[in-house]
């Protein structure tokens, strides 16, 4: 089956063909890690974790690097305010970056480069550009990369201009050469952080890191770098624009084959604003909901557009993700059979149009609906419970989702203590019933409910769930 998506820069759908047969690889910029990972950060993360899943589900061999900025303006006032060092502070940010990750099942990364373990890279390119004339030392030490050079500038992002707010300005910005020009390399300066480099003492910019780093990872070709290159829309201007600017002047040749970029997230509604507190931190947002309810939601929108999150869209994806786990409740103590075929293709099929996440929620809505239908009809149908397990086995691998113990999914929020009373006058209500004395297995059974607990009987035993 062939995958197609939209490369940002085309501004079309175009069918994927690898750089290298059999392989492909990703590049998806990574944080810049001096706070925690925000909503956006996960919108981003969901969707090239989509597209890693739907490659490798296709038979390729994917390798996918996502960076960490780590030292960065916004870095360097944080540490002035914490007795951690460089290395502690971003490593802390990298770690809870992780975790929160984790909990939205993204799968990691296959290569992780850090910019300060990649000064080597960094300061290798910057030579080249120099030697070029391609960049340029301005009077305090800063090394700027000069726009003018590469005849294709403004060719990524389409929308570059003289405007102020779209031009890096920095101390010394008075002499450059072009108002585009950006910096490669900023010297050392009171309170900073710096490298010892050929060009000066200083760090590097934050464009070069990106670029130095795929030069550095990937081998690609003599056109290409890398196959796919993914960020946020914010990032196509100017970060985007300025790493394959500087690739193409150092290099000769295009950073990427493709570009893929996914829409903003916003938060909306008076409900919503107040229960995360207004906040578009994503460990707020873990606080009050389960990490795979958060995935589900994130993925049920095309990734191209804008996210708008909100209450009542969410407690949507809620019902809907629990009839997932409600049909898998159902097939409880059965075996996993192969997927069935031609809901293996629709679903494939989806997401390998441009990832279109949308139409495969839907198309597992019509799933469901229609085993549900079926199990009515033919509830002791072995073959027919393995081939649902099947299908539900097969949406974990290539959505993510559907994959937790489905008993254990309807437990959620309830503690320790409580689950241990659950069970214990669950125990009370089999002697009763034992007994022949329904009254108090009734009255148990009305306590529970008090408790917010349904219970259900069928033949592997009594299950409970919270309401």
């Amino acid at each position: 089956m062939d995958f197609y998506l939209f490369d940002s820069v085309k501004k079309e759908k175009l069918k994927f063909s690898p750089i290298k047969s059999g392989e492909v690889s990703i590049y998806v910029c990574g944080p810049t890690v001096y706070d925690d990972a925000h909503l956006g950060h996960a919108r981003s993360a969901l969707s090239f974790d989509l597209l890693k899943r739907t490659l490798s589900t296709l038979g390729l061999r994917v390798t996918l690097a996502k960076n960490f900025t780590d030292i960065d303006d916004k870095i360097i006032n944080k540490l002035q305010d914490s007795d951690k060092t460089l290395e502690e502070l971003t490593q802390f940010y990298i770690d809870r970056y992780l975790e929160d990750m984790e909990k939205l099942a993204v799968l990691r990364a296959d290569l992780e480069p850090k910019a300060t373990q990649n000064l080597d890279a960094i300061e290798s390119m910057i030579n080249k550009l120099l030697e070029k004339d391609c960049a340029y030392v301005i009077d305090n030490g800063d090394v700027y990369f000069d726009t003018s050079k590469d005849t294709k500038y403004g060719s990524i992002s389409h929308m570059v201009t003289d405007d102020e707010q779209n031009i890096s300005r920095v101390e010394g910005s008075e002499q450059k050469r072009n108002p585009k020009d950006f910096a490669l390399w900023k010297a050392c300066k009171e309170r900073d952080v710096c490298f010892d480099a050929e060009v000066g003492s200083g760090r590097p910019g934050w464009h070069i890191e990106c670029s130095a780093m795929i030069n550095k990872l990937f081998s690609g070709s003599e056109e290409y770098n890398i196959d796919i290159h993914c960020g946020g829309a914010d990032l196509l201007f100017p970060h985007h624009e300025n790493e394959a600017a500087q690739t193409r002047c150092a290099t000769n040749k295009e950073i990427a084959k493709y570009w893929m970029h996914n829409g903003f997230v916003q938060i909306d509604g008076e409900k919503m604003s107040k229960s995360l507190g207004n906040s578009f931190f994503l460990k707020d947002a873990l606080e009050l909901y389960n990490g795979e309810l958060i995935r589900y939601y994130l993925i049920s929108v095309y990734y191209r557009n804008d996210f708008n999150f909100n209450q009542e869209d969410l407690e949507v994806s809620k019902k809907r993700l629990d009839k997932i786990y409600r049909l898998k409740k159902r097939l409880y103590g059965s075996k996993v059979a192969n997927v069935n075929k031609a809901f293996k293709e629709a679903l494939l099929a989806a997401m390998c149009d441009d990832l279109n996440s949308s139409k495969a929620m839907a198309i597992i809505d019509e799933m469901v609906t229609n085993a549900n239908e079926k199990l009515d009809i033919e509830p002791k149908n072995k073959a027919l419970k393995q081939e649902i397990l099947g299908n539900i086995e097969f949406i974990c691998n290539l959505l993510g989702i559907g994959c937790k113990d489905a008993i254990a999914w309807f437990q959620q929020g309830v503690s320790d203590e409580d689950k241990e009373k659950i069970e214990h006058f669950l125990a009370k209500r089999a002697e009763a019933k034992k007994a022949k004395d329904f009254a108090t297995a009734d009255a148990i059974r009305d306590e529970l409910a008090q408790m917010g607990i349904a219970i259900m009987d069928s033949a592997d035993g009594t299950k409970w769930e919270k309401l």
